[in-house]
């Protein structure tokens, strides 16, 4: 079993937040697969930086999905062309990047293909998105649901759009849209890759 180590929940293009704590409890992290799927958090959503300021971007699920579906059986819902509109949001908010470019071959298929199960797909896009900041880890992921992990430090319920967290302190990078609405804490990982390109993981 893991010891001091986390237990992190899996998110859509997690804010930079996760990855701090990815970078800061590996090797011993734990990626949370068996709870009930939680609404209105980063399981299923992302934020971005757009020229209005923060853009909110919403993989649907398949209605049932409700809070009694473990999180690895929940269903992407593709009864509208979501997908079309979020790489047209990647691509509105960082084609001007100084990185956007040298990446956008890596994320194109996540906006092409069809995946089932919306775990399968972040875990996909998760395992894409710790070889490009250059983390040397591996992902090792829960078999059952536990209350609480007495030897972990647990962060499936502190992540979240819905808490503030105060304790999770920023420094500043360049980004495209700042000298509009200046610099905005916890976006996507990827408005870091996009932004820092290379110098991701010594800013992590």
């Amino acid at each position: 079993m893991i010891e001091n180590g986390a237990v992190l929940p899996m998110c859509y293009l997690p804010p930079v937040e996760l990855f701090v704590e990815l970078n800061k409890y590996k090797p011993n992290v734990l990626i949370e697969r068996e709870e009930h799927f939680p609404k209105q958090t980063y399981r299923n959503r992302a934020s971005i930086y757009s020229p209005d300021g923060v853009l909110t971007l919403t993989v649907p699920v398949v209605k049932g999905s409700k809070n009694h579906t473990v999180i690895k059986d929940v269903k992407i819902s593709y009864d509208f062309k979501w997908q079309r509109a979020h790489w047209m949001g990647l691509q509105t908010c960082y084609r001007s990047s100084a990185y956007f470019e040298y990446y956008e071959d890596d994320f194109a298929p996540f906006y092409e293909k069809n995946f089932e199960y919306l775990f399968d797909y972040n875990q996909r896009l998760m395992e894409l998105l710790i070889k490009l900041t250059k983390i040397k880890t591996s992902l090792t992921y829960t078999e059952t649901y536990e209350e609480a992990y007495p030897a972990l430090t647990d962060l499936r319920n502190t992540i979240s759009p819905k808490i503030e967290n105060e304790s999770f302190q920023q420094k500043p990078y360049f980004q495209v849209f700042e000298d509009r609405h200046g610099f905005i804490r916890n976006m996507s990982i990827v408005d870091l890759l996009f932004n820092q390109g290379p110098q991701t993981l010594s800013y992590l």
